[in-house]
């Protein structure tokens, strides 16, 4: 390790198969945690390669515990976090929106790191068992359409640096990493990054796959199709910037979209949108979110269509019903 580091000092950079290796050393627990955070460091002051993300990438999913979804048309909505916006539980609320409108959703979250509240956080408050035997979650797919991938349990190998991410409470590549590890690797996805350099490297990574994916960014620094600025799309096909005035929605304030400073207070926001009490900015949100997914897995439909689809699936208590019955369940 001593060596790589000083050649990462040296401003080097690594290929694929020295990053595939080293993080295989991190995940075997075989280097010491000054030694790793000095690792994670380096990427925080320099931008990562393709070389080097995509072998982090493939470290991962060598490692981690495998589902086969594959008689399912999936699709994962997830963003990179680390913009330190502290919205409300965007893509998952659009998750559960995809589902209720009858697609096949397979969304993969961790609990909060630069977030009072992540994905797990308020899944597992709302009594949602995690779990990844792939029996289950089968039939959970089947009868609900919607399984919830806690990353933890799927990424055992990960487990050494959990405590260094939280100590560092700052985004990291591991950031950048999440939303590519999905360890049912969905036929469809929608990710959210925190700026255009990161939207220019997984557009690069994800032309390699056989994904239909789109991917996001908001020029004023959000993961998620915020609606407070204009916003920059990339797809298998296309390059699109609009605004919310395109997609016939309101254009929003930061404030509008507030998350909330605990678990219990993200949750009550989360409930109430649910419930049909959101307000019109937070379901403009979701539509935003949610319609773009849609559109993800349909790319022969309109913006408008897919949008229709998604303000009907909150609107009508669908998504709702959706949680419901993973709780349930």
């Amino acid at each position: 390790m001593k060596a790589t580091l000083q050649k990462l000092i040296q401003h080097k950079t690594l290929n694929h198969s020295e990053a595939k290796s080293i993080l295989k050393e991190i995940a075997a627990d075989k280097l010491n945690p000054s030694q790793v955070t000095a690792f994670i460091t380096v990427f925080m002051m320099r931008n990562i390669t393709p070389d080097e993300l995509s072998g982090f990438r493939d470290a991962l999913l060598d490692l981690c515990i495998h589902l086969d979804f594959s008689d399912f048309n999936t699709i994962d909505l997830c963003g990179t976090g680390g913009d330190g916006k502290n919205t409300f539980n965007i893509s998952t609320l659009s998750s559960l929106v995809v589902a209720g409108a009858g697609y096949k959703v397979s969304k993969h979250g961790n609990y909060g790191v630069s977030s009072a509240c992540g994905s797990s956080n308020v899944m597992e408050y709302f009594g949602y068992k995690f779990t990844n035997d792939e029996e289950k979650l089968k039939k959970q797919m089947d009868e609900i359409g919607y399984v919830y991938l806690h990353a933890p349990f799927f990424h055992p190998a990960m487990k050494s640096v959990g405590p260094i991410r939280r100590e560092l409470s700052m985004k990291t590549f591991f950031n950048m990493l999440g939303p590519m590890v999905n360890p049912s690797q969905p036929q469809n996805q929608i990710v959210g990054v925190y700026d255009l350099e990161t939207m220019r490297l997984y557009s690069y990574i994800y032309q390699q796959t056989n994904k239909n994916f789109s991917i996001v960014y908001a020029l004023d620094g959000y993961d998620e199709i915020s609606l407070t600025s204009d916003f920059k799309i990339i797809t298998n096909t296309e390059e699109l910037l609009l605004n919310p005035e395109k997609l016939g929605l309101p254009r929003l304030k930061q404030e509008q979209l507030f998350g909330g400073d605990t678990v219990e207070e993200a949750a009550t926001i989360f409930k109430s949108i649910l419930d049909g009490n959101g307000t019109e900015a937070q379901n403009s949100a979701i539509y935003a979110n949610a319609g773009m997914a849609i559109r993800t897995i349909n790319p022969e439909k309109s913006i408008d269509q897919s949008i229709e689809e998604a303000k009907k699936s909150l609107l009508d208590g669908e998504a709702t019903k959706v949680l419901k019955a993973l709780i349930q369940y």
